[in-house]
């Protein structure tokens, strides 16, 4: 059996710490008195653990609950009383009927009963620290427990509430890509295009890497541009001679980026710039990555008036959520318009340079 999935057993991990708690008193105590044998102390120790446990499950998990301090706070002072009372006469009467006998040599007096449970001195200066000092540590090692595993639970929880909001903003972006896409196809083949096979083989390997080849949070840059190169492909069949596509790659190292963000930049170009010029529209890609940073311009002409202007494209806006997502603050999406161009530049610092 794995010794991880065994201690994740709750009994296992309470029977581990009060091992220990007994381990580290017996070694203590053993320590300092000479004239004490290992097993007497380890007894006594036994003893005394066993009511303090007793008493820190009654306080960790009765007293110290909301349902129970909801009574008020004299109702809990009276119980905690009582319950230390008692605990510390149970124990000194197992100490002097149980453990006694086990360890010491007769003939030797014990405490009438009565005696036990009126010398409140002794039940409330001897027997009852070593009860409060085993409820103690163990409410403390509970607590911080609890802290550790509520903190694991919300990590858990915000991180399955980001790959939920990711998947269904990527959700968003792929039909409308793919919406897009055949519409194009369709205009050739309402035409006989001869090139609408063609144009059939390009979506297919397009599809190929949206279903199944991008489904993690990062993938190479390589990938993202051999994608974006299918694509154009694709788009200069509908466009034939009069479109214009400007490719420029630098690539200084293999960085890791976001799936399908790049395409989404293009796409938005075609649609917004090459779509309703009616002229001679002309895109200009431009990539640049380094070991501090990725960056991804798309510059492409448009027509002069646009209507619906102030509204953010779908695309950019689902952009911009992944992106917050995946990087927080480390990432930088810009638009700007001057005259007939329109240009996003994404910048985007390598994930190894913010870990470092």
């Amino acid at each position: 059996m794995d010794f991880q999935i065994f201690t994740q057993n709750r009994v296992v991990k309470h029977l581990l710490f009060w091992t220990a708690f007994i381990a580290a008193g017996t070694f203590s105590d053993y320590s300092k008195f000479d004239n004490y044998c290992f097993f007497e102390i380890f007894v006594y120790h036994l003893n005394d653990t066993f009511f303090g446990a007793i008493g820190a499950y009654i306080i960790a998990y009765y007293l110290l609950t909301e349902r129970f301090l909801k009574k008020g706070y004299l109702n809990f002072g009276l119980s905690f009383i009582v319950i230390f009372y008692l605990l510390s006469a149970l124990c000194r009467f197992s100490t002097v009927y149980i453990i006694e006998p086990l360890v010491r040599k007769p003939p030797f007096s014990q405490e009438p009963p009565l005696e036990i449970l009126t010398d409140l001195s002794a039940l409330f200066f001897k027997y009852g620290p070593s009860i409060l000092t085993a409820a103690f540590i163990f409410y403390m090692a509970k607590f911080f427990s609890d802290h550790s595993k509520e903190r694991e639970k919300k990590l858990l929880l915000s991180k399955e509430k980001s790959d939920a909001e990711l998947k269904m903003l990527r959700s968003q972006l792929n039909p409308h890509f793919l919406f897009n896409t055949l519409n194009n196809i369709y205009s050739l083949s309402v035409d006989n295009s001869p090139k609408t096979s063609s144009a059939i083989g390009k979506l297919s390997e397009i599809l190929d890497y949206v279903l199944y080849k991008c489904n993690t949070d990062f993938v190479p840059i390589s990938a993202e541009m051999q994608l974006i190169n299918d694509y154009i492909e694709l788009e200069k069949l509908r466009y034939d001679e009069r479109l214009e596509v400007h490719l420029d790659s630098s690539v200084a190292i293999e960085n890791q980026v976001p799936p399908l963000i790049f395409l989404s930049l293009v796409e938005n170009a075609f649609k917004h710039g090459a779509g309703e010029d009616s002229g001679s529209p002309k895109i200009w890609i431009t990539l640049k990555s380094d070991t501090a940073k990725t960056e991804f311009k798309v510059v492409n002409t448009c027509a002069t008036f646009i209507e619906n202007q102030s509204k953010e494209s779908i695309g950019l806006v689902n952009i911009n959520k992944q992106l917050e997502l995946l990087y927080g603050t480390s990432y930088s999406l810009q638009t700007k318009r001057e005259k007939d161009l329109f240009s996003v530049t994404l910048i985007l610092e390598n994930k190894n340079t913010n870990e470092n």
